[in-house]
């Protein structure tokens, strides 16, 4: 396996595969958005069908899991029967599915379309990286369709909480659902004329034990971290990171062991492959990690309502679209591991910048910092997922893709625990001295907990204890931000150190 990004000479991408990016663009535009379009209609959904707490968290979070959790064994079942067909399976499935969560008369039928949408989810992300690195030979072309790949991803998320509420305006809450029924069609019905045919590998059935320990690994792993960001020190929590640590373990270990594994480990040996998963998974982490605190600061310290707060994150997203449009174009001039490097420098410091923001200063610095760190990490995104897919050969296309989107998975969720940790505890710290001596112990865990306890004050202690418990939090946010600039600066140095040999293909 080569350490070389290198096109295949004579192999220039034309106008269908162009039309088949187009086509590949529409489920991943629907994917990031089933992510995000709920933010708004949970409340009516949930007071509709009666749901419980519990149904709540796993009609907005059992999508993502499964997902995460699927996406090794689809991006090898790709690899076994075709990319193409296990995408139009996953199309017809995500469809139907999409019809029954969208007239889903209780709460439990809910959460089980959900968790079935996130297993046919896993089909299309995997499966459309694949047949991209399939139709684009020329690494500079590939590259391109890269970067609008991952910029309509970022898009689709961006615009998730805009159109739940357009939709909201006029329809019921399962118009968010039946939306991405056309988008499906559409897919199907095009897929055939502009997407190839590859028959895969032909290799046996998926070993079971595989997908088992994959699935367990990554699916206690996301849960545990994100219970725990999240403030839950229950034990299952606790218990889940270990568990899904060691059953990862053993599954290197059956992988190592099987003639034909689920997952096929000597792609970590290259080291460009490892680098650049690297790279993606830390970055990824920093994205999850400030987006959380973003949000909590434009809701709890600005006061601003879910949907205002969301068109304030928008430009962010944006940005993120924009660099990853332009980064395969900069990678053609000066190199994946300069533009990746320059990128990250770039990206510190914007966090740099909201070390800066104060509390009830106006969204504005916040969301200016957010726009240039995250301007500056797309590169990590569409080239760092060039460079993890490009370096695999293209029978193993599939698994590459599937290594590299749970990647960004766990990314989002480490970063969300650990970041969303490090804030606690300096707001902790803060609140312990800076907050009214009569304030309630819940004020003194979170924002959270001193807005609720804000609310059976009078206006003049509330007003005191919101400025204080403010001041707490913004100062967990200038800790996180410093953080996030040191390390993205350490990441942009291991670009330069590790990515200096990914080339691009000249133009022929």
């Amino acid at each position: 396996m080569t350490s070389e990004v290198t096109g295949e000479a004579g192999l220039r991408a034309g106008g269908r595969e162009w039309a088949g990016l187009a086509v590949l663009a529409l489920p991943t535009v629907l994917l990031a958005l089933d992510n995000t379009v709920l933010f708004l209609a949970l409340p009516h959904l949930s007071a509709d069908l009666a749901a419980t707490p519990v149904q709540q968290l796993w009609i907005m979070d059992g999508y993502g899991f499964l997902i995460a959790g699927f996406l090794v064994t689809m991006g090898s079942l790709g690899d076994r029967i075709g990319r193409r067909r296990l995408l139009l399976i996953g199309a017809a499935a995500f469809g139907a599915v999409s019809v029954v969560a969208a007239y889903a008369p209780s709460a439990e039928l809910l959460v089980a379309a959900r968790m079935l949408l996130g297993v046919a989810g896993a089909t299309l992300m995997p499966s459309a990286l694949a047949l991209i690195r399939l139709m684009f030979r020329d690494a500079r072309q590939r590259g391109l369709a890269v970067g609008v790949f991952v910029s309509c991803f970022m898009g689709g998320g961006a615009i998730g909480p805009l159109v739940g509420g357009v939709l909201l305006e006029h329809f019921w809450w399962g118009s968010v659902f039946l939306a991405g029924v056309p988008v499906m069609v559409l897919l199907l019905g095009a897929a055939p004329f502009v997407l190839p045919a590859d028959r895969g590998s032909g290799a046996g059935r998926p070993d079971l034990g595989s997908v088992a320990l994959s699935l367990g690994a990554v699916l206690l792993t996301v849960y545990g971290l994100k219970e725990l960001a999240g403030g839950e020190g229950h034990w299952p929590a606790l218990l889940a990171v270990p568990a899904g640590v060691a059953l990862g373990y053993t599954f290197v270990r059956r992988q190592r062991r099987l003639a034909d594994p689920l997952l096929d480990l000597r792609l970590f040996g290259d080291r460009l492959f490892g680098a650049a998963l690297v790279i993606l998974l830390l970055a990824m982490a920093l994205q999850g990690g400030s987006y959380l605190l973003a949000g909590q600061y434009l809701q709890l310290v600005e006061g601003l309502s879910p949907l205002r707060a969301g068109l304030w994150l928008v430009p962010p997203a944006l940005a993120l679209a924009a660099g990853s449009l332009a980064a395969p174009l900069l990678a053609r001039r000066f190199g994946p591991a300069v533009v990746i490097a320059a990128g990250m420098a770039v990206s510190a410091g914007g966090f740099a910048l909201l070390t800066q923001v104060e509390p009830a200063g106006g969204p504005g610095l916040l969301t200016a910092g957010l726009v240039i760190a995250f301007l500056g990490a797309a590169p990590v995104g569409a080239l760092g997922i060039d460079l993890i897919v490009g370096s695999a050969p293209p029978d193993k296309a599939g698994s590459a893709s599937s290594v590299s989107e749970t990647s960004g998975e766990l990314g989002i969720a480490l970063g969300v625990a650990l970041l969303g940790s490090v804030a606690a505890v300096v707001y902790r710290a803060s609140a312990a001295t800076g907050l009214p001596g009569a304030a309630p112990d819940a004020a003194r865990e979170s924002l959270p907990g001193a807005a609720a306890a804000a609310a059976d004050l009078p206006p003049g202690a509330a007003l005191d204890l919101l400025a204080a418990a403010a001041g707490a939090f913004t100062s967990g946010l200038h800790v996180v931000a410093g953080v996030a600039a040191a390390v993205s600066a350490g990441l942009g140095v291991l670009a330069v150190v590790a990515l200096r040999r990914a080339r691009t293909q000249p133009e022929s």
